[in-house]
């Protein structure tokens, strides 16, 4: 019996065969007599979530437009097709051809979260291929990118190549060069060496050497003689968004997914300089995408899939420099055929009264705003760069044009957090249901909902609080039980908050350096995947597989990091130099604000990067 038809034997037998049949409207088959290269690309994470993601699309469509290249999907299996498969000898597939992945050429993997880090490992076994990168003498190169990319380290042991920054051009690189490699004969190491030299924002770990000093800390990280890598490895960087290549058809999933709709990329970067704020900082400068190429995109997505809500993307999609005019121009395209315009991104200082008001036409969602934390002197120190009066405007005009229902995000435990501005968190939901209550009756909807969301701050790499160490346990405890009693004064208010222990892990391997590649083998060992998920997340296994490494995580996540200790991630280049990051540590410790960079450039090192910020 061949392989489909193994695995077409188990789909009765799992939850969701939707996620494991591929073949759906808009994948892509090719015939592999045809094809040179092919490329299986990972999102280590159940198909739902996978299928959400825009990255994955973009890269999928402009890889298979090459006549020559075939690039197929790969999802980690739901733990009860997981067990099927290692329970029938069935190694990981592709959803279009249904290829083990290990007879691929190349393996791209999307670090989208460091807790998908087990699913990665748990993928390359179930592939048959060798977990290790040193052991590695066939199958698949392995190339991982990403924002979890820019610190590489914790999984250096494992991958063969990143690609840091954006993909679109750097993946036809990674292409070519293995086309030239695999026509020389060379050795296999010599495809690593290439990628190194040739490709935009390639980082191969194994070219190079890592010493430490007798405290634990790293005293250097160098290329090896001879290997000819980078001793700066600078991010990829398309600048002209509105001719990179984006999907103008979509793969449209049998089943329901995480984002069931079109995403349009309206610009990538931001300018507003948030210092907790990793993609504000790496996916640095701002570049739109062209109205016109907007809307030629979208009348091509709403024809070739059928969904009925276009979701305006970025960072902070209020910033769009056109944004009332295209938000109008689409409505009146597509009211008729009751597709919904949608802005998931919205800032609270930006006034996008009549956007907001023309993107309901369709229907009402609930109003997402995030202010992050209570107080103004907490927000000064994070450069919110928003007031208690913005915020109040913002829900205010909202209710006035009819919604009901507010979604307020924050954050406990950001540096130099006290009591008084957690407290703040439920002063400013009271005024927020006030700020209802203040519309007459006959204009505002019933029904009113406020929810409070604080997740538990998490240190990243290449930000400003790079150098912060987190929030210890107990008193994230304490603060959110705290919380918690006085947003149970404020009537109608849900709150929902984050368990500190994922967010622990979490700054563990954001923060962390080659060391941990023992943990993570510890941990799969130990039965860790599927981490992100609550249902699956086990610390006392976390914990174990610290213990089992002789790895103490609180070096990683709790530690205030000097700022000229030199950093696992210092040799890699996000764009943002690290002169500004300290300028903006500094600058936070004294609550001083820095300006929004489309009002004047505030020397963040992009520039560095020719074309950007011109």
């Amino acid at each position: 019996m061949n392989l489909s038809n193994r695995i077409d034997e188990m789909m009765a037998k799992v939850m969701k065969p939707s996620r494991y049949l591929g073949s759906e409207f808009g994948s892509i088959m090719k015939n592999p007599e045809d094809i040179s290269v092919r490329y299986a690309f990972l999102f280590p994470d159940v198909y739902e979530v996978a299928m959400s993601h825009l990255g994955m699309k973009i890269l999928y469509h402009t890889l298979n437009k090459l006549g020559d290249v075939w690039c197929e999907r790969v999802c980690s299996p739901w733990p009860d097709m997981e067990k099927l498969m290692e329970e029938n000898d069935v190694p990981l597939f592709s959803l279009e051809s249904r290829t083990p992945v290990k007879e691929f050429d190349l393996l791209g993997i999307t670090l989208q979260y460091e807790m998908s880090f087990t699913n990665i490992l748990k993928a390359l076994e179930l592939s048959g291929i060798a977990l290790y990168q040193k052991d590695r003498q066939d199958g698949p190169f392995v190339i991982c990118g990403g924002p979890c990319a820019y610190n590489p380290e914790p999984l250096c042991d494992f991958v063969d190549v990143f690609t840091l920054g954006d993909g679109e051009e750097a993946i036809h690189q990674t292409v070519d060069v293995y086309k030239r490699w695999k026509a020389s004969g060379a050795p296999r190491e010599e495809y690593l060496k290439m990628c190194a030299r040739e490709v935009d924002g390639a980082y191969v770990p194994s070219l190079y050497d890592v010493v430490y000093n007798e405290n634990g800390t790293i005293k250097s990280v160098t290329p090896k003689e001879g290997s000819g890598a980078k001793e700066l490895v600078f991010k990829a960087l398309v600048n002209d968004l509105t001719a990179a290549d984006y999907p103008e058809k979509l793969i449209v999933p049998y089943g329901e997914v995480v984002h069931d709709r079109i995403m349009l990329e309206i610009f990538r970067g931001c300018t507003r300089g948030c210092r907790f704020c990793q993609a504000g900082m790496v996916y640095r400068p701002v570049r739109e995408r062209s109205m016109d190429r907007l809307l030629e995109i979208a009348d091509k997505l709403v024809k070739a899939t059928g969904f009925d809500e276009i979701s305006l993307m970025s960072l902070s999609s209020g910033d769009y420099s056109c944004l009332p005019e295209l938000a109008h121009e689409m409505i009146t395209r597509y009211m008729n055929k009751r597709v919904k315009i949608s802005l998931p991104s919205q800032r609270i200082d930006t006034f996008l009264k009549d956007t907001l008001k023309e993107t309901q036409k369709v229907r009402k969602t609930a109003l997402t705003l995030a202010p992050e934390a209570g107080t103004q002197r907490l927000r000064d120190v994070i450069n919110k760069g928003v007031t208690e009066e913005d915020l109040i405007r913002a829900v205010t005009d909202a209710f006035e044009e009819g919604w009901s229902a507010v979604k307020l995000y924050f954050m406990i435990g950001l540096p130099t957090e006290t009591d008084e501005d957690v407290l703040g968190i439920a002063d400013l939901a009271e005024k927020v249901r006030k700020a209802y209550f203040s519309v007459p009756k006959d204009k505002r909807a019933p029904g009113l909902r406020i929810t409070v969301s604080a997740s538990v701050f998490v240190p990243k790499a290449h930000t400003p609080f790079q150098w912060s160490g987190q929030l210890d346990k107990e008193t994230v405890i304490r603060r959110q039980k705290m919380l918690k009693m006085e947003l149970n004064k404020v009537k109608g208010v849900d709150f929902k908050y984050h368990e500190p222990d994922v967010s622990y892990i979490e700054a563990v391997f954001a923060r962390g350096d080659r060391r941990l590649s023992r943990v993570l083998d510890e941990a799969v060992k130990l039965g860790c995947h599927f981490d992100g998920w609550t249902e699956f997340f086990d610390n006392e296994k976390w914990m174990k597989a610290f213990e089992n490494a002789g790895v103490d995580p609180d070096f990683y996540a709790a530690r205030n990091i000097d700022v000229n200790e030199c950093l696992a991630w210092g040799h890699i280049d996000s764009g943002v130099s690290q002169a500004f990051l300290k300028r903006e540590w500094e600058k936070a410790q004294r609550a001083e604000t820095t300006q929004d960079c489309r009002k004047g450039c505030v020397g963040c090192g992009v520039k560095r990067y020719g074309g950007a910020c011109e």
